[in-house]
């Protein structure tokens, strides 16, 4: 059995990346590509370690094991049937120690060959959180600015399309905005979660390549964009995405479809912002939103809300733009047209 050192971690070199924590654990973040075969399970770690608090270490050994060897033998007849003489996985637990080490040497005595990650996710998540603050740093980010509706994730996909290299924050973080585009149920990963996708994108890219990303906050939605990233995209190449108020209204009016199936949620969130913008006009918005007059109501929202917001932070957070892209027939080829332009620019 080999033990690797996190520093040395290389997610692909793997057949698999076998996570033994618990489904909680792993839910709130892993290793990115990891499958979850956990030793656990959630019910049966709170069993064990109540076990070792109230009788005694022995016995909560004893308990774990045959929980562990039940679970090891499902995995094997499950996931891990047709794996051939040649599989070489990487396993690891919370800190390398009785979980990971348990499902290894099973693994290894049928004759894979096995590594170990000797100290496990806790120095895992230390090297990502290092990283975060170095990775960014030789790279050069191409950011596209503009106000709300003028299609940049769409441009930014259809710049990955044509093999550019592309950081999509928002799409990470899954998030789509905090008011327009949030579906009711909420969308954002865990802040670890996101931080292992982020190290994930960013550990790939060639310096020698421009990383093209979107402006944002230091917050999106609900998890925090770390201080070097956001470093990085604020230092790079500015150019400013222009679409008409009419054009814009009409896109996230095709694209965000929640507001039709959720309207008392939708009023519960402009209600919220009664305190900003006074009574009369979210009662304004309310009655476009009541007569179903999308885009009316998208377009005062994006005048009175996020069109004074965008200033603000790019006046503040972002350089002058180098150059300028006109955006029109968004929801038709606009996006691919506007992705073309900018390669040529940049």
């Amino acid at each position: 059995m080999k033990s690797l050192d996190t520093d040395a971690l290389d997610p692909d070199a793997f057949d698999d990346i076998i996570d033994v924590r618990s489904p909680s654990e792993f839910a709130e973040d892993h290793i990115p590509g990891a499958i979850n075969l956990p030793v656990l399970d959630d019910a049966q770690r709170v069993e064990v370690g109540t076990r070792y608090k109230q009788v005694s270490a022995f016995e909560a050994r004893r308990l774990g094991a045959g929980y562990v060897s039940t679970n090891i033998g499902r995995h094997l007849a499950g996931v891990l049937a047709d794996k051939p003489s040649s599989y070489a996985p990487l396993v690891y637990c919370w800190r390398g120690g009785q979980r990971s080490q348990s499902m290894a040497h099973v693994l290894e005595r049928i004759g894979w060959s096995v590594s170990l990650l000797g100290q496990g996710y806790k120095t895992y998540r230390r090297r990502v959180r290092l990283d975060l603050e170095t990775l960014p740093g030789p790279l050069r980010f191409h950011v596209l600015a503009g106000y709300t509706g003028t299609g940049k994730t769409a441009i930014l996909h259809a710049l990955r399309d044509r093999g550019a290299q592309v950081l999509d924050l928002e799409g990470l973080a899954n998030h789509q905005g905090s008011l327009l585009g949030e579906p009711p149920e909420g969308q954002n990963v865990s802040q670890k979660w996101f931080e292992s996708r982020l190290w994930d994108a960013l550990r790939r890219f060639d310096p020698a390549r421009p990383v093209w990303t979107e402006a944002e906050s230091a917050k999106i939605g609900e998890v925090s964009c770390p201080k070097g990233v956001l470093h990085g995209v604020r230092g790079g190449i500015t150019f400013e995405v222009e679409a008409s108020l009419d054009e814009r209204a009409r896109f996230l009016s095709a694209g965000y479809r929640w507001w039709r199936e959720n309207p008392e949620v939708l009023m519960a969130k402009l209600r919220r912002l009664a305190p900003r913008y006074g009574n009369d006009e979210i009662d304004r918005w309310e009655a476009l939103a009541d007569a179903q007059d999308w885009p009316g109501f998208v377009g005062r929202v994006l005048q009175m809300h996020y069109d004074p917001a965008y200033k603000r932070s790019r006046s503040k957070n972002y350089a002058t733009p180098t150059a300028r892209v006109q955006a029109s027939d968004l929801l038709g080829e606009g996006a691919q047209r506007a992705a073309t332009q900018l390669l040529a620019l940049a």
